[in-house]
């Protein structure tokens, strides 16, 4: 399946925004909750995430065809990635060691930022590496 490449970008600023508002409020509850957006897009495809729904209703009748689609299997594999983030992290801040909730949240901050801002997806490229070393 081919995906318009700005929906995750999309995805990835408001998972950005949650994410500091996790590390500064310090809720796992919060936390749980961008995981479930996390997992929804890695197990059901990112049109069935919150965030992909949003964009296909909110942003995407307002702005131009897409130059170039993209494949959806590297965004999903992202998803899975930051849910596992968000799990380990969610455990932290629910079982008492909020450090490890900050360490996993951060982490998974850093690589959404970079996708907001620069539109570099550290889990699609953990992908592709993948793929290539699997087929060699």
């Amino acid at each position: 399946m081919q995906i318009d490449p700005r929906g995750p970008r999309f995805a990835a600023a408001l998972t950005t925004l949650v994410l500091c508002a996790v590390l500064i409020t310090g809720s796992g509850v919060l936390l749980a909750a961008q995981t479930a957006v996390f997992a929804l897009g890695a197990l059901a495809g990112l049109r069935y995430s919150p965030y992909g729904w949003l964009y296909r209703v909110a942003l995407r009748p307002r702005l131009s065809a897409p130059g170039e689609l993209e494949d959806a299997r590297p965004p999903r594999f992202a998803q899975g990635v930051g849910a596992v983030f968000g799990i380990v992290g969610t455990v932290g801040y629910l079982g008492g060691a909020p450090w490890l909730g900050m360490a996993a949240t951060g982490l998974a901050l850093a690589a959404a930022f970079l996708n907001a801002a620069f539109g570099y997806c550290l889990g699609c490229e953990m992908y592709v590496l993948i793929r290539r070393v699997r087929s060699a």
